[in-house]
C-alpha cells in the first residue's frame, strides 16, 4: 500500500511517521528506495527524506545506454485543507513556501510524490561520463552504417566567396 491515511500520521506518537519503501517502478525499469519522514503539522503534512536507486539512461551524446546512481533529497509540503479560499488573491511564492494542496484528500499518495521527485531528479542534459565520444564518427562510412539520412552531405560541394 503506498497511500498514507493523514489520520494514520496524526495517531503516531509526536505525529511523526517513518515510512519505508522499496518497490521496483516500471516507469524507470528499476527498484526505488526510500526512507521517509511523515510529520503531521497542524493543517500542514511535511514529508522529508532520501530517495535511491539506479536507473538505465540513454546518453544525449553517444546514445548508448548507462547507470545513473539516484540519490535526491525530498522536502514536500502538503496542505490538508483546501488553500484556495484562503489564498484567493494572486501572490508571489518565494523559496521554501511551495505547498501542494490535497483538496480535501484523506491520504498522501508516496508512489506519486516518489515518481514527481525521481523525473526532477534527473539530469536535464544526460550524459554517459566526462570521456564520452559524443558520437563522433571516425570515416564517412561510418555516417552511412549508422544515419543513412546522412548520404545527402556526402556530395555537397560548398563554394567559398572570399
Amino acid at each position: 500500500m503506498n497511500k498514507i491515511l493523514i489520520e494514520e500520521i496524526e495517531q503516531e506518537p509526536n505525529g511523526t511517521l517513518y515510512y519505508e519503501f522499496n518497490e521496483f517502478m516500471d516507469e524507470f525499469g528499476c527498484d526505488i528506495w526510500a526512507d521517509l519522514e511523515l510529520k503531521s503539522l497542524g493543517q500542514f503534512v511535511e514529508v522529508k527524506g532520501t530517495v535511491k536507486g539506479k536507473i538505465n539512461l540513454t546518453c544525449d551524446r553517444c546514445l548508448h545506454e548507462y547507470e545513473y546512481n539516484l540519490d535526491t533529497q525530498i522536502d514536500e509540503t502538503f496542505a490538508k485543507g483546501a488553500l484556495q479560499d484562503e489564498y484567493s488573491q494572486e501572490f508571489e511564492l518565494s523559496g521554501g513556501q511551495f505547498v501542494t494542496d490535497l483538496n480535501g484528500e484523506k491520504e498522501i499518495d508516496i508512489y506519486d510524490l516518489l515518481y514527481q521527485s525521481v523525473i526532477l531528479a534527473l539530469p536535464n542534459k544526460r550524459v554517459c561520463g566526462i570521456n564520452c565520444n559524443e558520437g563522433m564518427f571516425t570515416s564517412d562510412e561510418d555516417i552511412n552504417i549508422h544515419d543513412s539520412r546522412m548520404d545527402v552531405f556526402k556530395n555537397i560541394k560548398i563554394e567559398r566567396q572570399d
